[in-house]
C-alpha cells in the first residue's frame, strides 16, 4: 500500500466514527486549554508585579519593622514598636546617599460619603508621597508640609475611591468624606497604578497628612514601614548602610546585636514575587497537563477498541498484500491525527479562554508562544506515545485468526 492511501484509509476510520473520535480527542482539548490558561495566568501574574515594582522605580529602598534576636531566641519588645516618626525624622537628618524619605503610618479604617461607606488602607503620610511613589494627580492637589505640620483635615484619594462612591473624580474635590466619623476635605485624586495581579491594590487607599492621622485618627507614631528614595541606582549599598547605621544607633543596639528592622530594596521584593508567581505557575501546568496524560490514555483505550472492532479488515488487508509497518503506520496515524487536531482546537480553546479571563474578569493574563508550543508538542508525543501499543498489536495479529474472528 502506498503511503497517502494508507492515510487516507486512517482519515476515513476517523470520519466513520465522529462522535467516538470528538470525544477522544476532549482529553486533549481540554489538557492543552488548560495548560496554556494556567501559564497565561502565572506569566501575566509575573508580568504585573514586574510593571509595579518598575513604576515604583529602581531607587526605592523600604524598610519595615523586624524582631531582633539574642543567642537565637527572639526578643519581646512588648510596647515599643521597631519603626516610629522618629526614626523617619532621623533618616531624613542623617542618612547619606537619599533624596526622600517618606514614612507611612497605615491603617484599614471606614470611610463613609453620602450614606454610603467602605473599608480601605488609611495612610498618613508627608507630601513628598505622589512624586516618590512615582504617582501623579489627576484632579486637586498634594498637602503642602505646613497643612501637616498645622495637623488639617485634608484627604487625597486614591483613583478607585471615586468609583466606590460612584462620583465623578474632578467633582469631588471640595466636598467631604468621613474617616473614622471625623470629616476631611477632599482635595486630590491620584492617577492609576493598577492591581498587582492579587498582590493589593494600590489605587484603594486615602491619603492623609501624616501628623493628622497620628494625633486625630490613628492615635499612635508606630510606623507600618518608611520609603527611602535612593540619590542614585549604584550607591543603594551605601544607602543600605547607611540606613542600617542611622536605625541601630537610634534603636540603642550594640554592636554584634541583631537588627530590629528589615531594610528590602525593590529587586528583593521583585525576586520574591517572581518565586512565588513562577512556583504557582508549574503547580497549575504540571496539574493541566495531568489531563493531557488522562487524554492520552483515552485514545489508547478507544484505539484498543478499534483494533478489535476491525480484526477482521486487518485480516483482509494482510490477506490482500498488506505488511505490518501499513497496520502499524495506519494505526499510529489516526493516532496522531486525534492528538494533533485535539491540540490545535485545545490551542484555540486556552488562547480565548486567557482572552475572556483578561477582558471579562479583568485578571492578568499573558499568552506564552512557548507554552503554546510546548502543549503542541506534547499532545503529538501523547499520540504517538499511545498509539503505539494498540497499532503494534494490530500489525502482529495473524490474519488467519483475523479472518475467522467473530
Amino acid at each position: 500500500m502506498l503511503i497517502g492511501e494508507i492515510i487516507h484509509v486512517a482519515l476515513q476510520a476517523i470520519r466513520a466514527n465522529k462522535l467516538r473520535s470528538f470525544l477522544t480527542m476532549l482529553g486533549i482539548i481540554i489538557g492543552v486549554g488548560a495548560v496554556i490558561t494556567m501559564v497565561a495566568l502565572g506569566t501575566g501574574a509575573q508580568k504585573a508585579v514586574q510593571a509595579r515594582i518598575a513604576a515604583l522605580g529602581p531607587t526605592l529602598l523600604s524598610v519595615y519593622p523586624g524582631q531582633a534576636f539574642r543567642g537565637g531566641i527572639a526578643i519581646d519588645f512588648g510596647s515599643r514598636v521597631s519603626l516610629t516618626v522618629d526614626d523617619a525624622d532621623s533618616l531624613a537628618a542623617n542618612a547619606g546617599h537619599t533624596r526622600a524619605v517618606v514614612p507611612e503610618l497605615t491603617r484599614n479604617l471606614q470611610i463613609k460619603r453620602a450614606g454610603q461607606n467602605s473599608n480601605v488602607n488609611i495612610v498618613g503620610t508627608t507630601p513628598n508621597y505622589p512624586a516618590v511613589k512615582n504617582y501623579t494627580l489627576t484632579a486637586g492637589r498634594m498637602f503642602s508640609a505646613g497643612e501637616n505640620e498645622g495637623r488639617r483635615r485634608l484627604a487625597v484619594l486614591g483613583s478607585a475611591i471615586p468609583d466606590m462612591f460612584n462620583a465623578n473624580p474632578a467633582a469631588m474635590i471640595g466636598q467631604e468624606i468621613q474617616i473614622r466619623g471625623i470629616p476631611f476635605e477632599i482635595i486630590g485624586v491620584l492617577s492609576s497604578k493598577g492591581s498587582a495581579g492579587g498582590f493589593g491594590n494600590p489605587d484603594e487607599q486615602v491619603l492623609i497628612p501624616l501628623q493628622t492621622a497620628r494625633y486625630r485618627i490613628m492615635g499612635t507614631d508606630r510606623l507600618r514601614t518608611i520609603t527611602v528614595d535612593a540619590a542614585d541606582v549604584q550607591q543603594m549599598t551605601l544607602t543600605m548602610i547607611e540606613i542600617e547605621r542611622v536605625l541601630r544607633k537610634e534603636h540603642k543596639i550594640r554592636p554584634g546585636g541583631e537588627n530590629d528592622f528589615q531594610i528590602r530594596n525593590q529587586s528583593d521584593i521583585l525576586a520574591t514575587f517572581q518565586d512565588t508567581t513562577k512556583t504557582f505557575t508549574y503547580l497549575l501546568a504540571g496539574i493541566a497537563a495531568v489531563s493531557l496524560l488522562v487524554g492520552g490514555i483515552g485514545i489508547m483505550n478507544i484505539m484498543l477498541v478499534s483494533v478489535t472492532e476491525r480484526t477482521r479488515e486487518i485480516g483482509v488487508r494482510k490477506a490482500l498484500g498488506a505488511t505490518r509497518f501499513n497496520i502499524l503506520f495506519q494505526f499510529l496515524v489516526e493516532a496522531l491525527v486525534l492528538c494533533l487536531v485535539g491540540g490545535i482546537l485545545g490551542i484555540l480553546f486556552g488562547t480565548f479562554g486567557a482572552i475572556g479571563l483578561s477582558s471579562f474578569l479583568h485578571w492578568n493574563t499573558s499568552i506564552n508562544v512557548l507554552a503554546i508550543l510546548a502543549a503542541f508538542f506534547f499532545s503529538a508525543m501523547v499520540g504517538l506515545f499511545f498509539g503505539i501499543w494498540p497499532a503494534r498489536r494490530a500489525a502482529r495479529l495473524d490474519p488467519i485468526v483475523a479472518l475467522r474472528y467473530e
